[in-house]
């Protein structure tokens, strides 16, 4: 079988990049006549389709990148099979989609989004990305890689680490964590939370209204916010640095940093919504705290990076929920039992790393997908 595999190649540090290239890389792995192109660059795809001749055009991306890795290829031909995430809905090319013989979706959840904005349930699949688990991997404290990445990050010698990675925190639910942390007291050991987000615009503005959540809650010289773009290289040594991953996020539909915690023995807090249900197991691999509320709209505006003219406004016939918050009493609960017992640390993050070698491991997924693709060959 040959497969192109259409991802932002050459991948960068974020999750639908290397969501891609975990794929295409277990495809290789596995025996599988395997290429990558960029989703945006049409004239490298259409050399590919004329002389590589695939048998499958796998498309990562959300739905608005459908007419990169959907119309495309179907334009010369080719059996297009997207892999891709919603964001809480589906606006656009829902008959396009809805006509595909094979949709791949990251969870259940996006699942139930895609279904439930208009898309037929019977050739819509959950596949779940890719982790790698030779890279993630449990390390120990003294490990002079993990001990340099806590020392730069000014964690001192008995606190306890918990992290939340992410675009910004907040969407990651860490506002409901500092929120959490702040009512412990002297009730746990000594800890420091850190926040890895992404550099934008947006994230700068959201970072100083946490920071001055953490000033209003007493914490803020405890909690740190870590601004910078990371490679893969590092991430593997960062989770390891961490003793509890906190990510009750407020939206998701996967949750990789999640699953990599897990390859790497961390204990995980997280909420009982969403891709979370898939990836974590509740007093198992991870604390799931309930959901304290639902936000939900009832109109939203879209453009051109969803296939409509600048300002398209929309508005829904019911209102749909755009986010969760995460109960911060639950979240008290479970960081102060992982605080306090360290066996308790050791065991979940040894059943979540069972999880992810069994279950996520990208050499898997990507035997799934072929798989897949042969039981729905059209």
């Amino acid at each position: 079988m040959k497969i192109l595999v259409l991802y932002s190649y050459p991948p960068e540090p974020g999750g639908l990049a290397t969501q891609g290239d975990l794929l295409y890389q277990g495809l290789l792995e596995i025996g599988v006549d395997a290429r990558a192109a960029n989703l945006r660059s049409d004239l490298e795809k259409e050399w590919y389709y004329r002389w590589f001749q695939p048998d499958a055009v796998v498309g990562v991306g959300f739905w608005g990148d459908v007419p990169d890795i959907v119309m495309h290829p179907q334009r010369f031909g080719m059996r297009a099979v997207p892999w891709i995430l919603a964001d809480g809905y589906v606006a656009n090319y829902r008959d396009v989609l809805d006509r595909m013989p094979l949709i791949l979706v990251t969870s259940d959840w996006v699942r139930e989004t895609f279904v439930r904005d208009g898309i037929r349930a019977d050739h819509t699949m959950t596949l779940p990305v890719g982790c790698d688990t030779d890279a993630f991997t449990p390390r120990e404290p003294d490990d002079p890689k993990v001990r340099a990445v806590r020392a730069s990050l000014g964690v001192l010698p008995g606190e306890l680490m918990i992290l939340t990675v992410g675009g910004d925190a907040a969407s990651k639910g860490g506002r409901e964590v500092m929120e959490a942390l702040a009512t412990l007291g002297n009730e746990v050991p000594p800890w420091r939370y850190v926040c890895k987000v992404w550099p934008q615009g947006r994230t700068y503005e959201q970072n100083q209204f946490d920071a001055q959540l953490a000033r209003e809650l007493g914490i803020f010289d405890r909690v740190s916010f870590q601004t910078y773009q990371l490679s893969r290289n590092f991430m593997p040594y960062l989770l390891a640095a961490c003793d509890i991953y906190a990510a009750p996020s407020r939206l998701e539909g996967f949750g990789m940093p999640q699953v990599e915690a897990g390859a790497c023995g961390k204990p995980v807090i997280g909420i009982r919504a969403m891709a979370m249900l898939d990836t974590l197991v509740h007093g198992e691999t991870a604390y799931l705290a309930r959901v304290a509320e639902e936000i939900h709209i009832t109109e939203t505006v879209l453009g051109p990076e969803s296939g409509f003219e600048p300002g398209h406004h929309v508005v829904f016939d019911q209102p749909r929920v755009s986010d969760y918050r995460a109960c911060s009493k639950d979240i008290a609960e479970a960081l102060k039992r992982l605080l306090n017992e360290a066996d308790l640390r050791k065991r979940m993050g040894a059943a979540g790393r069972r999880r992810v070698v069994e279950l996520y491991d990208y050499r898997v997924v990507a035997k799934r997908l072929v798989e897949l693709l042969r039981e729905r060959n059209p």
